[in-house]
């Protein structure tokens, strides 16, 4: 039997392992400290259950990467230290919260940068290539080096937190990203890389049988956080195998969850709010309220995922096209900003309106 034969039914025995996780989670995690977990908050905005819903995708999520890390293994006899250090240190801050201890948001904020900074330090997880000039000297200094890894970080893993809370809305935009990575990957013999992509993607489409359209269960944040580390990993490891490929295109390919993030701190900020704490004023919220309108809360719940997505995902083609070449990569990229305060701002009349 090929190498090819063995990895492939390798994932198929996974895909069926990570649904059973999934299903059995979905069903039995109601029972952890007297349903902790269970989301009964039916007030807030994005709320469109009427009964509770378990908060514990990121733990089915941490045990499907852990049977995938031993397959892994004993496919190519390696452990993914990187992987396993940061989705694990990740999960576990997001876990917290999941089990209502609550930690105060710069609290979080603060043990995060100290997890993500030891293991980029140590492991060490590196950009080797890069667009800007002027910072292709700088990330020779591993210390500032760590420090820009740190802060790509943060940008991705709390927008993956932002944009969670429509029914498919942050798991289909990570699996388009998933997908192009594997394509890339795929295209440049990453063989062994794209597996590990693939295992995402599988896990990504395990959840979402389980949360889209109607939700049985959801990410919370711990599954949020997960998830977020491992598609700024993901982006980075297929900079750094691609040196043929702009790195403004990997912004452009995470330039929703960078830019959420980045552009709602600095509207906080002129509104005379605090940027650390949230609000119902998000891009997503936006274009809810609006659909909502038409086809009803419900519906809309749904509907806005796909609808966001769908223009995601047409924004970002022209972007792949045009990866290869970086200065046409960086325009299309400020271009995407452009569209996005466009859009925002339209949105943002209407509904105030």
């Amino acid at each position: 039997m090929g190498t090819e034969s063995i990895e492939a039914s390798f994932l198929s025995i996974f895909a069926l392992i990570s649904f059973f996780i999934f299903l059995l989670i979905s069903k039995y995690s109601d029972k952890i400290k007297n349903g902790v977990l269970l989301d009964r908050d039916f007030s807030k905005p994005q709320a469109f259950h009427d009964l509770p819903v378990t908060r514990s995708g990121g733990l089915a999520i941490l045990f499907s990467l852990s049977i995938f890390f031993i397959i892994y293994n004993l496919l190519y006899s390696k452990i993914l230290y990187d992987y396993i250090f940061v989705s694990f240190s990740m999960f576990l801050i997001g876990f917290l919260e999941d089990l209502r201890i609550n930690l105060q948001p710069l609290k979080r904020l603060i043990i995060m940068i100290l997890l993500l900074f030891t293991s980029i330090y140590i492991l060490p997880i590196k950009i080797f290539n890069i667009d800007i000039p002027f910072l292709i000297n700088l990330m020779a200094s591993h210390i500032f080096s760590s420090i820009f890894v740190l802060i790509c970080f943060l940008f991705v893993i709390n927008g993956a937190n932002l944009i969670d809370g429509f029914n498919g809305l942050l798991t289909i935009n990570l699996i388009i990203i998933n997908i192009i990575l594997t394509y890339i990957n795929m295209n440049s013999g990453n063989t062994e890389f794209s597996i590990l992509l693939i295992s995402q993607i599988i896990i990504l489409l395990s959840f979402l049988l389980f949360n889209f359209p109607k939700a049985k269960i959801f990410l919370g944040d711990s599954g949020a956080y997960t998830l977020g580390a491992l598609i700024g990993l993901n982006t980075i490891i297929t900079n750094n195998l691609n040196p043929n490929i702009s790195s403004f295109f990997f912004c452009t390919l995470l330039f929703y969850l960078f830019f959420e993030v980045f552009f709602s701190f600095f509207r906080k900020i002129l509104q005379k709010k605090s940027p650390i704490y949230p609000d119902n004023k998000h891009l997503h919220m936006l274009s809810f309220y609006r659909i909502s309108k038409i086809y009803g809360n419900i519906n809309g719940n749904y509907l806005n995922s796909l609808i966001i997505n769908l223009i995601y995902f047409i924004l970002i083609m022209p972007g792949l096209y045009l990866s290869e070449n970086p200065t046409l990569s960086k325009y299309w990229f400020f271009t995407l900003l452009l569209i996005y305060m466009i859009i925002y701002s339209r949105l943002y009349r209407l509904t105030k309106n």
